[in-house]
């Protein structure tokens, strides 16, 4: 028999999150490494955890991430972004609560381009008046 599992891929900056959900005791790994050890930041690992506490799962699936690109903020952001879309596949009743919270929604914010002349996108050398 096959074992039950639920995908979802999330996005955020440069990051990209392939989601497996398999039911279990809650434990989430992340690139072969458990989250407290992949992720340093406690806020962080929170925003990893709330499509679960919109949804009222928390320790019933367990969590098996593959993610590349990007910084430890980019990276929790498609994690969470990969988890509310995989448990939309366990329960389509999922979808009113994840959405109410804005956590279905991929967040297309950005790093904006440097811009020629400029030091960064929008910093530029101090104005000389002579």
């Amino acid at each position: 028999m096959a074992k039950v599992q639920y995908i979802g891929t999330g996005r955020r900056k440069r990051s990209v999150a392939r989601v497996r959900l398999v039911p279990g005791t809650g434990k989430i790994v992340m690139n072969k490494k458990e989250i407290e050890e992949y992720i340093p930041h406690a806020d962080l690992r929170e925003v990893i955890n709330q499509p679960f506490a919109a949804t009222a799962t928390e320790g019933a699936y367990d969590v098996y991430v593959n993610v590349n690109g990007g910084g430890y903020a980019g990276q929790a952001g498609a994690t969470r972004h990969g988890i509310a879309r995989a448990l939309l596949e366990v329960d389509p009743d999922f979808r009113a609560p994840l959405k109410q919270a804005g956590l279905l929604t991929r967040d297309s914010r950005m790093v904006e381009r440097k811009k020629p002349g400029r030091k960064k996108a929008r910093k530029s050398s101090q104005f000389s008046k002579r």
